[in-house]
């Protein structure tokens, strides 16, 4: 009588402690907005779900920039200063998730 209150107590136990974890989700606000992300979707998100430095600065250089001088990385995007072919300073802005063009100025 006493095993069988041990291993329900147990199983109960190990039953409430596993169950958490897989309801957790994560909220992502970007530009598209606000939507839910669902666990296994945010372990897998990393530095695979975006552009690199490299395809930030060809998609720069589409946009005018020649020379680069400087790329920076902010939580959403990457920011490309440099010069364009008249020596001007030109600084464009791209999303690091899609590689769309934000602003160029």
């Amino acid at each position: 009588m006493l095993r069988k209150l041990v291993i329900a107590g147990a199983a109960a136990v190990l039953s409430l402690t596993a169950v958490p974890q897989t309801f957790a989700q994560s909220v992502e606000i970007g530009p598209g907005g606000v939507r839910l992300v669902e666990p296994d979707r945010r372990d897998r998100m990393s530095r695979r779900d975006e552009i690199s430095e490299r395809q930030a600065v060809r998609i720069a250089r589409a946009e005018g920039v020649r020379m680069v001088d400087d790329v920076r990385r902010t939580r959403s995007r990457y920011i490309v200063e440099g010069m364009d072919r008249r020596g001007r300073d030109i600084e464009v802005s791209i999303d690091r998730r899609s590689g769309d063009v934000l602003s160029v100025d």
